[in-house]
């Protein structure tokens, strides 16, 4: 079969959006390509071996690549791709050179040649994401491995939003806690909740391939007893209070809805808020603040914010 491979030249704060876009439209992969990666320091002493290819990946910027099945309306898909990206800035939302290329390839060639990508990573203190087809040994007793199989649409668990996540979760999750998880994507969120000790987690995602991405890496990790996934959006399936609400989600999202996410929180309970680029830092906090939580932590990891909040 063959496919249109579609590259999107991009900024990090607009990786988010775009992805969803590209989503939206029907994409049966997403591949994202970050000048970062060739610079970033790294730590081996846990084995892993960084070998990347400076030409696998854009001078600056990101690059945002996805995959459309070729067909007779893939043209109007295309324009209205762009379009809907040319709109991001009317959101205040930063997209630079929205470069878009097109390049003809062969589900063959797409369907695995991501994985060299992807290997065991020490993400916490406790928590290494391993993919499902790596084969990994501990080397600690207390480590928590999640295995993910993160399929062509969803993140590896390794994108600094879901690493400040996690290390967030090690910090407040407690035995017995019950956790909500907005927007669980590959559900890595929902499996590290249940594996700190939460009694109870309940995962939800607008988008139905999320859900079942979700369910599978869940079961993959032995925790379906714990958590469960919903197809939802924001906190619509959610009908008790939680001691813990996580949203890996945009920072127009999350501020969109911090009074119905107050109302969720127990009182002493902790919202942890992430997927904030580095510019909306303040704005989110400002609009946690006003919907009466207190900040109690900000983290930050390359361009990207995390917080820690806690209602009283």
């Amino acid at each position: 079969m063959k496919w249109t491979e579609l590259s999107i030249l991009t900024t990090h704060e607009a990786v988010d959006a775009v992805s969803n876009i590209l989503h939206e439209a029907g994409a049966s992969g997403v591949v994202i390509e970050d000048s970062i990666e060739l610079t970033k320091e790294r730590i081996d002493q846990f084995g892993e071996i960084y070998a990347l290819n400076p030409e696998d990946f854009p001078k600056n910027g990101v690059v945002v690549k996805a995959y459309l099945s070729a067909t007779s309306f893939l043209a109007e898909t295309i324009e209205e791709i762009r379009l809907a990206i040319a709109n991001l800035v009317n959101f205040d939302i930063n997209i630079g050179e929205n470069v878009l290329t097109t390049n003809e390839v062969h589900e063959e060639d797409w369907a695995t040649a991501w994985k060299q990508y992807y290997h065991p990573v020490k993400i916490s203190e406790r928590f290494t994401i391993v993919p499902t087809w790596e084969d990994y040994t501990p080397v600690s007793t207390d480590e928590l491995i999640i295995e993910l199989d993160p399929g062509m649409a969803f993140g590896t668990g390794t994108h600094p939003t879901t690493v400040m996540c996690l290390q967030a979760l090690e910090k407040v999750v407690k035995e017995g806690h019950s956790v909500v998880d907005v927007g669980t994507g590959s559900g890595v969120l929902s499996i590290g909740a249940a594996m700190l000790g939460a009694k109870s987690v309940h995962a939800l995602d607008l988008d139905e391939v999320a859900v079942k991405s979700a369910q599978e890496n869940i079961q993959l990790n032995k925790v379906e007893h714990i958590a469960e996934v919903f197809h939802g959006n924001l906190l619509d399936t959610v009908k008790e209070p939680a001691d813990v609400v996580v949203a890996n989600i945009l920072a127009e999202i999350i501020m969109s809805f911090t009074d119905d996410a107050f109302s969720i929180v127990k009182p002493g309970g902790v919202y942890v808020t992430s997927g904030i680029i580095g510019a909306k830092k303040d704005e989110v906090k400002a609009a946690l603040e006003a919907s009466g939580f207190q900040i109690e932590e900000v983290l930050m990891m390359e361009d990207w914010v995390a917080i820690i909040s806690r209602r009283p």
